[in-house]
């Protein structure tokens, strides 16, 4: 018996296709886990809605202002000084979630950022102080999709978004995708 055969059991015990990724994508049957007996309440747990996010999907004004006033100050204080804000990774999600809709999860919540429709999203941000145009997920993370926010030197943001199954194969703890080599930019 192989460590992924409870995959095929789910499959004959009438589980849908979704949950079956989820499970493929986590390692084990979510729905066999008692959470509370591993020390986590559910009560702390954000209720994630899993309807259809349509292009036209609504947008907190106030995230938008936040969000634009932080990039004008990075890019100010940047101006002034010579040296960036250490803020990227929240900037990338912050765009991820105006641009795309993406509903975050609670602060620190392992394995994704958040969700969009039904698919899990890892959100990773490549800096204008990187070298090389690429990130490095773990391969063990909850998630269907990466979502790739690159900012430029001008403060301007691209994006693209890479499915897990076209992430490289390998056996290492981490992938790694390369914006050079994709096509799906936003």
């Amino acid at each position: 018996m192989s460590d992924w055969d409870f995959l095929h059991d789910m499959h004959n015990e009438g589980y849908s296709p979704d949950q079956i990724m989820d499970a493929a994508a986590c390692g084990y049957n979510p729905a066999e886990v008692d959470i509370d007996a591993l020390g986590y309440s559910s009560d702390d747990w954000e209720v994630i809605d899993d309807e259809y996010i349509s292009e036209h999907f609504s947008v907190n004004p106030e995230l938008v202002s936040i969000f634009e006033s932080l990039v004008v100050n990075a890019e100010s204080f940047y101006a002034l000084t010579n040296r960036y804000l250490q803020i990227w990774g929240e900037l990338g999600e912050l765009f991820a979630e105006i641009e795309y809709g993406i509903k975050r999860h609670k602060p620190h919540t392992k394995g994704s950022d958040g969700k969009l429709g039904n698919d899990f999203i890892e959100v990773k941000t490549i800096s204008p102080e990187k070298n090389k145009d690429q990130v490095k997920v773990k391969r063990a993370g909850n998630f269907n999709k990466l979502l790739i926010i690159k900012i430029n030197k001008d403060f301007t943001f691209e994006s693209l978004i890479i499915a897990r199954k076209d992430l490289p194969k390998g056996e290492g703890k981490y992938a790694t995708a390369s914006w050079s080599n994709s096509e799906n930019r936003k």
